[in-house]
């Protein structure tokens, strides 16, 4: 699934933004269906067989979290989540569970749809690397684009697609600094301003999986002020 016209399942407890959300994607082309809460969210997925859910985690019902763990063990589907501002917990939860993004409330309704497209558009460019890419090796951690597997020492690191996008994107070119702007291009595709907290989110969630020491990174570190770079 590309960026063209999709079916999207909005899911919120609030009418005017389940309103205001699909009036911008009906005129982007896509195809809505809307939920009021979790159980009739649950429902609609099934029913309406979504190519993409824009989900509230603060949700009548059944909680957000739930919806999502439940979404993705039926059908690994793009999924960007809403979430109060502060709720970093919450995000961090949701991105374990297989969303591929998040939207701070309030958010610009604009930027949620362009949002959707770079999500649905990264969605349709996932399959495995094209075989033959270099493999890169590093003292305790192997990283092949070939297999999307990682491997922490011995042991296998379960990462997303999002997370092994961003670890191979700074592992490709050990030492060069990477701007948080640059990496939401590259990694997210997001090709226009937007919220670059979601890439400390998922650097957070990668070091836990990949660093020895998540709070004194050896390879993921922080350059203040700018971005990242990785540490051969």
């Amino acid at each position: 699934m590309g960026s063209a016209v999709a079916k999207v399942l909005i899911v919120d407890d609030e009418p005017n933004i389940r309103e205001v959300v699909g009036l911008y994607l009906r005129r982007d082309g896509h195809a809505v269906v809307s939920a009021a809460d979790g159980e009739e969210a649950l429902e609609l997925f099934r029913s309406s067989s979504p190519d993409l859910v824009v989900l509230d985690l603060m949700l009548p019902k059944v909680n957000g979290l739930e919806v999502c763990r439940r979404i993705q063990a039926e059908r690994r589907v793009p999924l960007i989540m809403l979430t109060a501002r502060g709720a970093e917990e919450e995000r961090i939860a949701g991105l374990g569970l297989g969303a591929d993004d998040y939207v701070v409330k309030p958010f610009s309704p604009r930027e949620l749809a362009a949002r959707v497209a770079a999500v649905l558009r990264r969605a349709g460019e996932r399959p495995p690397g094209d075989a033959g890419e270099e493999v890169l090796a590093f003292e305790g951690l192997r990283i092949d684009p070939n297999t999307r597997e990682v491997l922490v020492g011995d042991e296998p690191a379960n990462l997303t697609a999002r997370e092994f996008d961003l670890l191979h994107h700074l592992a490709a070119s050990p030492g060069r600094v990477y701007t948080r702007d640059h990496l939401m291009e590259v990694v997210w595709g997001y090709a226009f301003s937007a919220d670059t907290s979601t890439v400390t989110v998922h650097m957070r969630r990668l070091r836990e999986k990949v660093e020895p020491d998540p709070a004194r990174p050896r390879y993921l570190q922080t350059v203040w002020g700018i971005g990242y770079k990785f540490a051969a």
